[in-house]
């Protein structure tokens, strides 16, 4: 049976202070947002911290959780300007790894982080343009919470598919175990309990479970 693995960190402190020097007005909170935000993945600003903002926390757990498939053939979902995958190339030899986004921008980012051009492609997580079980495993960082409820199954219907064993993918959960909902300011996404996560992924498999992460920020939101 093929697994999906989940991570729960909290926001970053240096992501979050980027995007509040954003918001001009309160952030909007919606139940079911009917489309997702993708702009500000154009945005230059946004591809800067994109290729720094998880070194201390995220990028270092995703390579004790990947090393020992140096050897195998990997996906990394919506990979931004491909520095995990720069990362796993150089620390622990990945020889096949591979890297889709939806962002023509944070594409070639990732060939200036030394990504060749057939690692890449630019498409849709929800429609992943690849061979059934054409990986081996694939992963995510901080991606599925920015789509819609749809969305989000999609994108693990479609990961599971291209993928022979596992997904890998951390999501951000709500510090105090409620529902907020989609919060809309400048980068949208769901702020929701393990019980909510836990029902969206019920909707594309039974075989799941959740691994809660050591990173830990100064931040708090106050939505929880």
């Amino acid at each position: 049976m093929k697994k999906i693995h989940y991570f729960l960190p909290p926001i970053v402190i240096d992501f979050l202070r980027f995007i509040k020097k954003k918001i001009k007005s309160k952030a909007q909170f919606i139940e079911k947002p009917l489309k997702q935000d993708l702009d500000l993945y154009s945005d230059p600003e946004m591809a800067k911290v994109l290729n720094t903002w998880g070194e201390r926390n995220a990028w270092i757990e995703i390579q004790h959780l990947l090393i020992n498939k140096s050897k195998f053939k990997i996906l990394d979902i919506a990979c931004g300007t491909g520095i995990v995958m720069k990362i796993l190339k150089k620390n622990l030899n990945f020889e096949e790894i591979y890297g889709c986004d939806i962002s023509k921008l944070l594409i070639s980012k990732a060939h200036e982080n030394e990504i060749e051009n057939k690692y890449l492609k630019i498409c849709d997580a929800t429609d992943l343009p690849y061979n059934e079980n054409e990986f081996d495993y694939n992963y995510s960082i901080g991606s599925l919470e920015h789509f819609t409820e749809e969305g989000i199954v999609n994108f693990l219907k479609s990961s599971r598919k291209v993928s022979k064993y596992s997904g890998y993918h951390m999501i951000p959960v709500s510090r105090d175990g409620k529902n907020h909902g989609w919060i809309k300011n400048y980068q949208s996404y769901f702020n929701n309990s393990i019980e909510w996560w836990s029902a969206q992924c019920s909707k594309v498999t039974s075989d799941f479970y959740f691994l809660d992460s050591s990173w830990e920020d100064e931040f708090r939101l106050e939505n929880g």
